[in-house]
Order: C-alpha cells, then sequence, then structure tokens
C-alpha cells in the first residue's frame, strides 16, 4: 500500500503550517495568544489612521523628491531582511531547523508589530510563539530566541553610538549635555565592555537564567555575526530618515547615524511605543540647522515608511497566515477521510 502522492498547493501551505504531530493544546494557545496580538495591533491600527492628518502627510510628501522615497523604502526594505537575520542567528544558536520562509514571516512580523505597541518581549515574542510553535519551538526556545534577538539589536546600537562618541563627541553633546572629550571617554568605555563581553563568551558557553528557564548565550562566532548584522541593521534604519531629509543639509552620515541610535535608546528607555514622543525630540535637539518644519515633515514619512507601512503589511500577513492554516487543517482532515487516499496503490 502506498499513500497518494501530496499535491503541490498543499505542500506549500506546510512550509508554515503546523505538522499533524504538533501539540493540539500547544498550537491552539499560540493561536489564541497571536489571534489577542492581532486584535490589539487592529485597535492600535485604527487609532493611529484616525489621528493622521493628510493635509500634513500631503505637504511631507510634496517636499520629498521620488528618489529620495524610493531610496528610503529601500533602506527600510534592507532594515527588516537585515532583522530576519536576527532570528536565523537565533535559531542557529538553538540548533533548530526552521525554514527561512518561517524565520522571516515570523521575524517581520513580530518586530513589524512590537515597533508599533512597544513591550517587544511581550508581543513581539507573542507572535513569535504564534509562529513557530507549530514547528515544535517551545515556549522556553522562542524565549530564548526572543532573547538573542535582542541581544543583537543591543550589540548592533551599542557599536554604532560607542563609534559616534569617539568619533562625533561633539554632534552627542548636543543631546547628553556633556563635554565632548567626556562623550569620548563614555563611547571607550562602551568599547572595553563589548570586548570584555566578547572575550567572555569566548572562553566558554555561557548561560542565563530568567525564572526557571536556562538561556544558553551566543558563542563567539555566532556574537560577531551579531555586532555586524545589528551594525548593518542601525545604518539602514538611520538611512531611512537621512534619504528623507532636505537636500542639501550638510550632515555627514556617520554623524546621523550615531545620534539616531541614541534617539533610539532614549525612545526604548521612555518605553513609548516606537519610542514617539521622545525620538522626534531628540532628533529635532541634535540637528538645530535643519529647518523645523522639514524636519518634522521627514519624521512624519520617516514613521509611515518605516513603522505605519510594515505594521499594515504585517497585519495583512498574519490574518493570511490564520486563514491558510485553518484551511490547510481542513485540507489535512478531508485527506484522512477520504477513503480513496488510505488503498491506493
Amino acid at each position: 500500500m502506498t499513500a497518494a502522492p501530496e499535491p503541490a498547493r498543499a505542500s506549500r501551505f506546510r512550509r508554515f503550517m503546523p505538522s499533524r504531530s504538533s501539540s493540539g493544546r500547544t498550537s491552539m494557545f499560540a493561536t489564541l495568544a497571536g489571534l489577542v496580538i492581532l486584535g490589539a495591533s487592529a485597535a492600535v491600527l485604527y487609532t493611529l489612521l484616525r489621528e493622521v492628518n493628510v493635509s500634513d502627510v500631503k505637504i511631507a510628501l510634496r517636499a520629498v523628491s521620488p528618489e529620495q522615497f524610493f531610496f528610503a523604502l529601500s533602506c527600510t526594505l534592507g532594515s527588516y531582511l537585515l532583522l530576519t537575520g536576527y532570528d536565523a542567528l537565533a535559531l542557529r544558536q538553538l540548533r533548530a531547523d526552521v525554514p527561512y520562509a518561517t524565520t522571516a514571516l515570523a521575524s517581520f512580523t513580530s518586530y513589524a508589530v512590537s515597533f508599533t505597541l512597544g513591550f517587544p518581549l511581550v508581543t513581539g515574542g507573542t507572535v513569535r510563539y504564534w509562529i513557530y510553535a507549530p514547528r515544535g519551538l517551545s515556549a522556553a526556545k522562542v524565549a530564548s530566541l526572543t532573547l538573542i534577538a535582542g541581544v543583537t539589536f543591543w550589540l548592533g546600537m551599542g557599536l554604532v553610538i560607542a563609534a559616534g562618541l569617539i568619533t562625533r563627541p561633539d554632534e552627542i553633546a548636543r543631546i547628553t549635555a556633556l563635554p565632548p572629550s567626556l562623550n569620548r571617554l563614555l563611547g571607550i568605555a562602551v568599547i572595553f565592555g563589548m570586548g570584555l563581553y566578547l572575550i567572555w563568551v569566548s572562553l566558554k558557553r555561557r548561560a542565563v537564567k530568567i525564572q526557571r528557564w536556562l538561556i544558553q548565550l551566543p558563542t563567539l562566532p555566532v556574537t560577531l555575526g551579531q555586532l555586524v548584522l545589528g551594525s548593518l541593521d542601525v545604518f539602514a534604519a538611520a538611512g531611512v530618515l537621512y534619504f528623507l531629509l532636505p537636500e542639501g543639509h550638510g550632515i555627514p552620515f556617520a554623524s546621523f547615524a550615531a545620534v539616531y541610535a541614541f534617539a533610539c535608546i532614549l525612545g526604548i528607555v521612555s518605553h513609548a511605543p516606537g519610542g514617539l514622543g521622545v525620538f522626534e525630540a531628540t532628533m529635532l535637539l541634535a540637528f538645530t540647522q535643519v529647518p523645523r518644519e522639514s524636519m518634522i515633515g521627514a519624521l512624519l514619512l520617516f514613521r509611515l515608511c518605516y513603522y505605519l507601512l510594515p505594521f499594515v503589511v504585517a497585519l495583512a500577513l498574519l490574518g493570511a497566515y490564520e486563514i491558510a492554516g485553518r484551511i490547510n487543517r481542513y485540507r489535512e482532515g478531508s485527506e484522512v477521510e477520504d477513503p480513496d487516499i488510505l488503498d491506493r496503490s
């Protein structure tokens, strides 16, 4: 007795969808948690769209050339592609075999949602669990993945900020209100601390305990990959806003990227979703040479390109993921119930 070959369309669904051997309880909990996040995201999206002033958007768009907008969208795409590498590195560290298509879906949607809603460990972790749990990843492994991906983010931010403090201390002084010499010392201290961390993880396998979970920290090769990947992502994200600035501003990109990273950190510390308000105030304070109206317009378009647009796409993908999952489970059930399939040679 031989089983019938699986239809090609169903196999495409199964790249993302749970197998029949997955735990029904785990899948149900992951789906329920994901639907809660999806509903909350839809409510936030509705609120955001109500607060968007269409006339302000039109004025900002008229101030930006098509070439600038194209480069900004290209940097947005590049940044989110690099973010998928965060999860890929974490999965490598965890020795979890997950197809890249699933990794990309989980990474993109989790970051697009958490960037807008805030509280990334909760929102991003929930979206990841929704998608990864049917692939056999336990809650502990998803928590480990989220933590390792967070380390990648902080390493990239730390390296860019340290480089800015050392090479561009005057620009950072507008934010820190510290003498440039002290900013440079802080940058050296950050580099020194990161160097100690690299040495620490290179000597032997390290782990941290969070409540009842023991999470293995990345090895030295993975950590070096995190440094490179995180830094490139910061540059790509900073490039989105940089290309939306008015022409002739004369700001070196290295200085801009360092201030951008610093503004992101302040936004994260504020716990405001996406650093809203804190990020904008920091950029306005740091770059007073750019006309205030132009900077506000660029910041508005940055929010639309880097936060709102990916957020909308992520909600659509998550909705399609849930619909496709239900279709796939229905087809699997139909195949089992079909008597012709049970005895076909």
